[in-house]
Parts: structure tokens; sequence; C-alpha cells
């Protein structure tokens, strides 16, 4: 990857078209409520991008990006995809794509090896949580064993934080619990694994303030700002991006729920320092990452 040639690194980018075989029962229904929320009509009308496709439109546009899927099949019925193939797509189009990946900690010692495995063997740089999807607490301990192995492996990860769009309207939130992805649970883990990095995604309604506080508190907790438009960001957020966390707010989507063309034109709208918004386009993301 020649990061001279790269614009800015979205931190945030979903591999949501199974790469490994066809959609399971149930996921159109879920896709459809994800696409009313975001007004996105790619999840209604069945057009969601595949990988390849995914990696086409980044590199159109010279923005990196950090793909995953996420591993919620225990708690939604919807089968995961394949963290090594999802790897395997990113390493054709590693110009452009970082491969993170995503097991579900109720796995155990069995993801932790599979975790091990694929840093060592498939060059996954992180791994994403969906504490809500996947119905955990961050720092309950049976999630341990997966989260030590992540940290002994020097890998990343990335924690989705507060209300989430996935269930939003639909009957029981889809059986979503928001409680999970309270980002004040994070602040354990970052005293616990005090060297891994520690990825707060998205601004956390209603905890905005405290995503805000661990971040500051803890040298290993950053925040990305994907899931929402930068129009809608609270003050505070925009208040602490411009001041004592800028070398700690990383640029994210939230693709394909939101598309990078759409986050752009909202934050160049910011009332942003000039000298942050390289550091939260792309190189924070680019020290964070270590490229």
């Amino acid at each position: 990857m020649n990061l001279d040639n790269i614009k800015a690194i979205d931190f945030h980018v979903h591999a949501e078209e199974p790469c490994c075989g066809t959609r399971d029962d149930g996921y159109d229904e879920f896709q459809a409520g994800m696409a009313k929320y975001f007004k996105n009509p790619a999840g209604v009308e069945g057009m969601l991008p595949s990988v390849q496709q995914t990696a086409d439109y980044y590199r159109e546009r010279q923005i990196a990006c950090v793909i995953f899927p996420v591993d919620a099949e225990r708690e939604t019925g919807f089968r995961r995809y394949s963290n090594e193939e999802v790897a395997r797509i990113a390493a054709e189009n590693d110009d452009i794509m970082i491969p993170f990946a995503s097991i579900d900690p109720a796995k155990g010692r069995a993801g932790a090896r599979e975790a091990r495995r694929l840093v060592r063997d498939f060059g996954v740089k992180g791994f994403k949580f969906h504490p809500t999807m996947q119905g955990f607490y961050p720092n309950d301990r049976s999630a341990y064993p997966l989260i030590e192995a992540i940290a002994d492996e020097g890998a990343i990860t990335l924690f989705h934080t507060g209300q989430t769009g996935v269930g939003s309207g639909m009957r029981g939130g889809m059986g979503m619990r928001l409680k999970y992805s309270n980002p004040m649970h994070l602040d354990d883990l970052a005293v616990d694994f005090p060297d891994m990095p520690i990825i707060a995604a998205h601004p956390s309604f209603p905890w905005q303030e405290e995503a805000l506080a661990v971040a500051q508190h803890k040298p290993n907790v950053y925040i990305d700002l994907s899931g929402w438009s930068p129009k809608y960001f609270p003050p505070i957020l925009v208040q602490y991006c411009n001041s004592i966390l800028q070398d700690k707010m990383l640029f994210g989507s939230d693709w394909p729920a939101i598309t990078p063309d759409r986050w752009l034109a909202d934050f160049e709208k910011l009332d942003m320092k000039p000298h942050v918004i390289p550091k939260i386009l792309k190189d924070n993301a680019r020290r964070l990452l270590k490229i």
C-alpha cells in the first residue's frame, strides 16, 4: 500500500454480502430494516456490494479501508462470513484493503486459537466486536480468553458502541439489547490490556461523554467516527476532535450503510481546524495500523 497516493483511511467498512455462499433466511428482512434506518436503497433492493466490489469502489476514490465481517451467528441465527475468505480477498487487494476479522467471544478457547491463526497465517490486523449483536459485555471475563489472544498477537480491537441501526424500529429491536454497548465497559479492558489498541466505534449515543472520558483517560483507547453523518455529530464531539483528542480520532464511514462520499462531504462542512483534518482522515490511522 502506497499511502502517499491514498487520500484517507476508512476504519469502518463492513463485508455485508456473502463471499462464501448465499444469504441466510431472514437476512433480507434484517438488511431492509438497516436500509430504512440509514436511507440506503441498496439494502432494500438486495444489491449490497461484494468484498471485491467494495475494493473497486475504494480504489477508484483512492481511499484505503479496514474491512471486516461480523460474527453474530449465535445471537442472530445468521451464519457468519468466512474470516479467511474476507482476508484472502483483502490480500488480493492489499493496495487498498486492510483485513480485520470477527469472532464471537462465546467461542472461548476455540475462538482464541482462531484469532492467533488469522493473525499469523492470514495477516489479519485487528478484530471487530459488536456487543449488542453478539450479546456480551466487553469486560465480561468470559470474553477474556479471546481478547488475551488478540492482545498477545499485537492486534487491534474495535468495538461497536452506542445505539445501533441494527434492529432499529423492528419488533423487539430484533432482540438487540443496547446495554451491552455502553463505552464505559471498555474502560476495564483498557486497564486489563493496557498495550492493546481499543477503538470505540461510532458517536456513542446516548453515552457520548463516557466515550470521550475513556478515550481521554486511557492512552490505548481511540474513537472512530463512523455510523453517523458528521452533520449530526454532537458539539462536544466536534470540540474534542478539534482539541485534546485530535490524535485519537479516526475517519470511518460504516460502508455500505453510509458511503465515504456522503461522510466526507458532510465532514467538509464542519468547523474543523485545518491541521486536525489530515490527522482524522489518514495520519492517526496510519500510525495506529503501523503502515
